[in-house]
Order: C-alpha cells, then sequence, then structure tokens
C-alpha cells in the first residue's frame, strides 16, 4: 500500500498577480474601458463576493473574464461597500423607540482603503506582462493611480479567494 503525503505549502503558493486602480468611474465603465485598452472581455459575474462582518452581510462587485487557450482568469473587484443595519433608537437621540438606519463602509481588503478596484490576473506568470498591463491601465482616463501589489504583503488574503 502506497501512502501519499500533502503538503499544505502547496495549497498556499499564490498564483495571481494583483493590480491596485484609484478611480472616480463607476464598475461598469471602468470594466468597459480596460476592455477596450486591454483587448479582454470583462462582463458582471453574477457571483458576487461576500463578506460577513459584525454588522452583517455585505456584497462587493466583480467582473469576470477567462481566456480560454492560456486559461489565464481576470478578475476586477470593487474594493468598497456598505453594510445597512437597523439600530433601536433607545437613549441615542431625542425620538425613542424609533428604528434608526446606520452604514458602515466595508473593505474587501481593509490594509489598502484608499484602493478603489482591484484586477486580480490569476495564471500568468509573466511580471513584465503584469507591468505592460499596469501601463496600459495608467493611460485610461480619469483613473488616477495604478501600481501592483505584492501580494505576500496582504494580510487579508483570504478575501480574495473565490
Amino acid at each position: 500500500m502506497v501512502l501519499r503525503k500533502l503538503s499544505l505549502g502547496e495549497f498556499d503558493e499564490i498564483d495571481y498577480n494583483l493590480i491596485a486602480i484609484h478611480t472616480s468611474l463607476e464598475d461598469y465603465r471602468l470594466a468597459y474601458f480596460l476592455n477596450q485598452r486591454l483587448g479582454i472581455n470583462l462582463s458582471k459575474s453574477a457571483n458576487e463576493i461576500q463578506i460577513s462582518v459584525k454588522e452583517g452581510e455585505t456584497n462587493f462587485s466583480r467582473f469576470s473574464y477567462t481566456v480560454k487557450e492560456t486559461n489565464i482568469r481576470w478578475n476586477l473587484i470593487q474594493n468598497n461597500s456598505e453594510v445597512i443595519y437597523s439600530q433601536n433608537g433607545e437613549k441615542l437621540n431625542l425620538f425613542f423607540n424609533v428604528p434608526m438606519q446606520m452604514a458602515t463602509k466595508v473593505f474587501l481588503l481593509p490594509e489598502f482603503k484608499k484602493v478603489d478596484y482591484f484586477l486580480k490576473i490569476e495564471n500568468n506568470d509573466e511580471i513584465s506582462s503584469t507591468t505592460e498591463t499596469q501601463l496600459l491601465i495608467n493611460t485610461i482616463e480619469n483613473i488616477s493611480t495604478v501600481y501592483i501589489i505584492d501580494v505576500n504583503q496582504i494580510k487579508s488574503k483570504n478575501n480574495l479567494i473565490f
């Protein structure tokens, strides 16, 4: 009988590149401009990214595209969202027992609160193509800043597993 051991280190291997995008564009407009500039076909994914926090659950919009020949997966992910929850107004204001709607901002990667969107490129081993992608994205109007994130420095990596 042959025994095989799997090392957990094999599953921790990071096989994606992450590009941070700072812009005031809406997600669908950014996806449109990325499609034009990069020659890809990002489309709205029905499977949004869901995160649970103490106030409730929230969804982050996601646009995705897979190149069938090379199996490279592109994901444009929103970094911030809001959780709206109800709170009873006892002793918090002048109106007792009036339910209040509260909103809390939630981030997909909390250590990058100023980033508006992330472009996650999976199964792309070429660093030079990621740098070229960054330069092409930087030519889109209404984009303030674009930079590559060192994925080994991300503390909340589990939020990028989908």
